[in-house]
């Protein structure tokens, strides 16, 4: 129990994210969505009897020590201020962004047909999306980066399509 820390917590919420991405299939509740390390209030790693743990007596518990502390700033001033342009509609969130998160979601969830579809989804709604902003001439580079990709992610969605996804297919999607 002492040396119980980070590492089964993360195995433990593996595990919870698991079963919420189920029942969010189960019940085609769109809302329903997993849970990380920092939305916890309080992490216990610990043993009980059923009732007794659910109102927080347990057998045996510690309590473990968030090791990245919540700050009162947000780390990325950028991120501060596309949050403040959204919200009062100075910006306007782009379809590609939610797919995109999406699509790493179901990446580092380990969903990788899902991560490959949601990826060809995403890109080609970018290249509309931003091809079409006043800003595109400066987004140029970039724009072109995507389009080169286009090609090897499609392919991982057509092999995802079929059932298998190798290895260098998860990679074209990692971007």
């Amino acid at each position: 129990m002492n040396a119980a820390g980070e590492t089964e917590l993360a195995a433990g919420l593996a595990v919870l994210n698991r079963v919420l991405h189920a029942y969010r299939i189960a019940t085609a509740d769109p809302r329903a969505h997993g849970a990380g390390r920092h939305d916890a209030l309080v992490a216990r790693i610990g043993y009980g009897v059923g009732e007794q743990v659910a109102d927080g007596l347990w057998t045996d518990a510690r309590e473990l020590t968030d090791p990245a502390p919540r700050r009162r700033r947000p780390r990325v001033p950028a991120a501060q201020a596309r949050l403040a342009a959204l919200l009062t509609g100075n910006q306007i969130a782009l379809g590609c962004e939610e797919l995109a998160l999406r699509a790493r979601l179901d990446l580092d969830e380990g969903r990788d047909r899902e991560a490959v579809l949601q990826a060809r989804i995403a890109l080609d709604a970018a290249l509309a999306e931003l091809g079409g902003d006043p800003s595109a001439p400066a987004l140029g580079e970039r724009l072109q980066e995507l389009r080169e990709l286009q090609p090897a992610v499609a392919a991982a969605a057509e092999q995802a399509l079929d059932g298998t996804l190798p290895a260098p297919d998860r990679e074209a999607v990692a971007f």
